[in-house]
């Protein structure tokens, strides 16, 4: 794979959410198996005040990482939960569910992140789930330079809180002083290098804060001062995607008939 560089770009969502988006900016602008990543900073409560209200899921998986703040979650299966500083909430949309994402501060700096995933075709109409990861539960490593939170996947026999996806998600929090990195990646998945504090060098290539990098195998990642980013790696499905706002399918016909069944309410109630 060739290392493409993907600069975010400041848009916003949900209720006039203040973000930044990097894959998934353009529906051309994926990497198999990530549709979006989005980053969510600011300390102006006016950029989140509005936060997620109900809305419709189907077909895919998000990944939501609270770096500071603190939301609340619910859905049409009746969870509700609080998302704080540290943790992550794992949704699994399924054959359908709605929720809202809204914040319980009312001022302070709110940063994270939400990664939305595919499901192949086999898993898109699997029973919607939900779980919690708190901070206690992700593994924290230290690698000399670099200090690492495993939150999904596998990283020298150390397991995440999160394993055992089709899509073999991989999903470290990483910040380094000044050295180098290497990071011994597979050549059968994609990875994704997203930078949001300080610059980093991949290979030699320059990537700036809220920018990132696509690439495959091995790699090291060298830092001249303190630094701080997400490594995601996953597993391509290979397949067709039909996506429609939150609906993500293989085929225009199933897109049509998940909005007649969200119109019918097969999705719940919320």
């Amino acid at each position: 794979m060739n290392k493409e560089i993907i600069p975010a770009y400041e848009t916003s969502d949900g209720a006039g959410v203040k973000i930044f988006r990097s894959l998934g900016q353009t529906q051309d602008v994926r990497l198999d198996p990530f549709l979006m990543l989005d980053e969510f900073c600011s300390d102006n409560p006016d950029d989140y005040i509005g936060g997620f209200p109900s809305h419709p899921h189907r077909g895919f998986e998000t990944f939501t990482y609270m770096i500071e703040g603190h939301l609340q979650h619910e859905d049409s299966m009746g969870n509700s939960g609080e998302l704080k500083s540290g943790e992550m909430q794992w949704m699994t949309a399924g054959r359908g569910i709605i929720h809202s994402e809204m914040p319980l501060q009312k001022n302070g700096l709110m940063k994270g992140f939400q990664l939305w995933v595919n499901l192949p075709a086999r898993e898109k109409m699997k029973a919607p789930s939900y779980r919690d990861i708190k901070s206690d539960e992700i593994i924290n490593l230290d690698e000399g330079n670099a200090s690492i939170k495993l939150i999904a996947g596998n990283y020298k026999h150390h397991i995440g809180p999160i394993n055992g996806l089709s899509t073999q998600l991989d999903y470290m929090d990483i910040a380094m002083g000044i050295g180098t990195f290497a990071f011994d990646g597979f050549t059968n998945k994609n990875y994704f290098i997203y930078v949001f504090e300080g610059d980093v060098l991949v290979d030699g290539i320059g990537i700036r804060s809220r920018s990132g990098i696509c690439f495959s195998g091995k790699i090291n990642v060298h830092s001249d001062k303190n630094s701080r980013f997400l490594l995601i790696g996953g597993k391509p499905i290979n397949e067709p995607i039909f996506q429609y706002g939150p609906f993500v399918m293989n085929t225009k016909s199933e897109i049509l008939e998940t909005i007649d069944d969200f119109n019918s309410g097969s999705f719940g109630k919320y």
